[in-house]
């Protein structure tokens, strides 16, 4: 039996010029995760990062602290374009609370099919669902895999999982925490959800969701 570790990356830079870029707080979290790991004697067999950057920086302050800074690039894993999806920039002046309204509301229009600049739903879907597809393979192997990617491809892998579909997409995408794990046990039975949003590794205060 194989395990498949889905990590999201630490805090982004929300506010900042660029968003794709860990914050200090958010390398500390990935740094935070591979200490838990050093800590408890686990080590992946293989790992991939999404190609945005904030997925390649959690992957190497996670693998650093287990002196493993070797991973894989699966651009399936990356995270929906969130800023045109919600049709407005970022700037340090932009309330979070009223960003995530708006977000989600665009979400919600977005999995229903409403047009968009961005890709589809539907798109979105099918490129993370291969991506997993092919993590599943390298862990029914019995491996551990340690895959770094967003909230977004985590709540929609934990979705079809829980539900069959994406029915609980948006629902379990608005509480992904930063640099949680969720684990799937890949098995003769198929692929299962073990824990999802695992972030006892984080201190209580350094808890963030963005």
């Amino acid at each position: 039996m194989g395990a498949l570790h889905l990590i999201r990356h630490g805090q982004a830079s929300f506010g900042s010029d660029d968003y794709d870029q860990l914050s200090e707080r958010g390398t500390r979290q990935g740094s935070w995760l591979g200490m838990a790991w050093e800590a408890s004697g686990f080590r992946p067999d293989w790992s991939v990062a999404g190609s945005m950057k904030r997925h390649a920086q959690t992957a190497v302050a996670a693998l650093d602290a287990i002196d493993g800074d070797l991973y894989d690039v699966d651009a399936g894993w990356n995270e929906y374009d969130h800023l045109a999806l919600a049709g407005m920039d970022v700037t340090p002046t932009t309330d979070l609370r009223a960003f995530q309204q708006r977000l989600d509301d665009a979400l919600g229009a977005w999995v229903s099919g409403a047009p968009s600049s961005v890709e589809t739903f539907a798109e979105f879907s099918e490129r993370v669902l291969r991506a997993l597809d092919a993590a599943v393979a390298e862990a029914g192997t019995g491996r551990r895999v340690a895959v770094f990617t967003s909230g977004g491809p985590i709540a929609l892998v934990a979705s079809h999982l829980l539900a069959g579909d994406s029915s609980l997409f948006v629902t379990l995408n608005r509480v992904v925490v930063n640099a949680s794990v969720t684990t799937l046990i890949v098995g003769r039975g198929g692929t299962r959800l073990l824990t999802y949003n695992e972030h006892g590794h984080v201190p209580a205060d350094q808890v963030t969701f963005r």
